[in-house]
């Protein structure tokens, strides 16, 4: 559609930062309007700066979920989200006593199935693959009783 991506993943998350701001806090919040602003400056300045040759699907999904899933980790573990759906399933999880990562899991698997109606399955089985391991990290490693974030 010609639009900016960071200016896009800004935007979405407009309307669940009124939600964090209700539900988590003014500290959740701001933390999390923090996180989303660098991924939509880096989303806009990461690819004049970075280039590769070669590089392999399957390594690349697989990796940039392990590293995504540390990073949210990271943010959680400080009292913080890329905002959207896992500022629901932090909620979730202090209110309900459901497990963040699973529940981002179950929003991804409803997510990457209805891209099935846009986008050819191995584009898909692409995101499927790196959504699992991003989430594999999440639910191995986010246990709140574990660390105190700041």
């Amino acid at each position: 559609m010609g639009w900016s991506l960071g200016a896009v993943l800004f935007a979405l998350n407009l309307p669940f930062y009124v939600f964090a701001w209700r539900a988590l806090g003014a500290a959740f919040t701001l933390k999390t309007f923090c996180a989303v602003a660098v991924l939509a400056v880096y989303t806009e300045v990461l690819p004049h700066l970075l280039s590769f040759a070669s590089l392999n699907p399957v390594f690349s999904a697989i990796m940039g979920g392990l590293l995504a899933g540390s990073g949210i980790l990271m943010l959680i573990r400080h009292g913080a989200s890329l905002g959207g759906l896992g500022a629901m399933a932090i909620w979730l999880q202090q209110r309900k006593g459901w497990r963040a990562g699973s529940v981002q899991m179950l929003c991804d698997v409803a997510i990457l199935a209805s891209a099935l109606w846009l986008l050819p399955a191995d584009r898909v089985a692409l995101s499927v693959l790196a959504a699992a391991a991003l989430n594999f990290v999440i639910a191995i490693n986010h246990r709140p009783d574990r660390y105190h974030g700041i």
